[in-house]
């Protein structure tokens, strides 16, 4: 097996086109606002997301990093209106594979009528006692019937040349076939000496049965250099439970959590990071948040200070968003303190804005680093 890269082993830019690459689904997210799916008539936001290519999204909209996403869409107007928001991110967008609608009996080819899709989801945001809620149409979309042989990875690790290659747990679940292609993905990736990141991200709605899951899962984690799990990610993706009680604040839950962190080390030597975000859910308008990242070569661990009771707008992409900026300042030559710190900001303010990714920029990334270190409030930019 090829020898995993590890994260103090990411090349240079001037050696790669690409800063950051994310293999997943995306989706257009429908969102209902303040009125509950199934009351909705009028007012509807429209977005695009997706649990791997927020990854990308984050790396270019945020930092100005350069990156591209490898998903499938079909040829019509919501795969454009995908593709535009990605590219109004700053995404690299040539890289999709677009099943055309001509219906011509090519591998790529579908009908007008829907037959082969673009996958739609709704998401109520909630509010208060009432949880968020996400209703999902992918069933026969072209993102699911993605396989191995549909990417030229040679062309793409190889040639172009790639620091950081993104994938992870949705992708794994959604197809027959998705898993072995995340596989093969992160297998060249390491081939060629990119540096590999999936976070679990594991959805019952996505995948029911927690066997297959893991079964999958356990296949692509011996490729991975950085692994993002929470507790029950990694509980329900491979299989560790982590002993901490339900609702536990963030001392108790991050003491049980860094036992289960050492026992996947353990396990796979391979990993130089494990991490993730944690969210103590109060109601849907209010959490607390912290962030914790392992650097498995030294056996030291990074937290993040925790915030206490944050008001929050939309809870969607949280972990994409701690994942793409523990990335960003891999990327950027920062340490490991100021990677959780990154990632742990730019995780919280992902929810403080409408959508699956930020709408901010570096600075204020920065500005909440900040102002989490020194324990200070919010003032007012005039």
């Amino acid at each position: 097996m090829t020898e995993v890269i590890k994260y103090n082993q990411i090349k240079a830019a001037d050696m790669c086109r690409y800063d950051g690459i994310s293999l997943g689904e995306v989706m257009l997210r429908l969102d209902p606002r303040d009125i509950p799916t199934a009351r909705v008539r009028d007012h509807i936001r429209v977005s695009q997301g997706g649990g791997e290519t927020n990854v990308a999204c984050g790396l270019a909209y945020t930092f100005g990093l350069r990156t591209a996403v490898l998903t499938a869409l079909v040829d019509d107007v919501i795969g454009h209106n995908i593709r535009n928001q990605m590219r109004e991110a700053g995404v690299d967008t040539s890289k999709i594979l677009w099943w055309n609608t001509k219906n011509d009996r090519t591998k790529y080819s579908t009908d007008k009528k829907g037959t082969i899709c673009n996958g739609v989801n709704f998401t109520y945001n909630g509010a208060g006692v009432l949880p968020s809620d996400t209703t999902y149409y992918r069933g026969n979309s072209a993102a699911r019937l993605l396989e191995p042989g549909d990417f030229d990875f040679d062309e793409l690790f190889g040639k172009e040349g790639v620091r950081v290659f993104n994938t992870g747990g949705i992708l794994t679940l959604i197809g027959p076939k998705t898993g072995e292609l995340a596989i093969e993905a992160a297998c060249k990736a390491a081939e060629y000496g990119t540096f590999v990141s999936a976070d679990l991200n594991y959805r019952s709605k996505v995948e029911p049965d927690k066997n297959k899951a893991r079964a999958i899962n356990k296949k692509l984690a011996p490729y991975l250099g950085m692994l993002v799990g929470n507790d029950s990610d990694l509980a329900d993706a491979l299989g560790y439970e982590t002993k901490a009680p339900k609702n536990a604040p963030y001392t108790d839950w991050i003491q049980a959590y860094k036992q289960t962190v050492l026992q996947v080390a353990k396990d796979l030597p391979n990993l130089s990071l494990i991490g993730t975000q944690w969210r103590g859910a109060h109601n849907a308008d209010l959490i607390s948040w912290g962030a914790v990242l392992y650097d498995a070569l030294n056996g030291v661990f990074y937290e993040a200070p925790a915030r206490e009771n944050v008001p929050i707008r939309d809870r969607t992409g949280g972990g994409d968003s701690f994942a793409s900026g523990v990335i960003a300042a891999l990327l950027k030559g920062n340490d490991l303190a100021t990677a959780v710190n990154w990632g742990a900001a730019h995780g919280v303010l992902v929810q403080e804005t409408p959508g699956d990714i930020t709408c901010v920029g570096e600075k204020s990334v920065l500005a909440e680093v900040n102002r989490a270190l020194k324990g200070g409030g919010v003032k007012a930019v005039r």
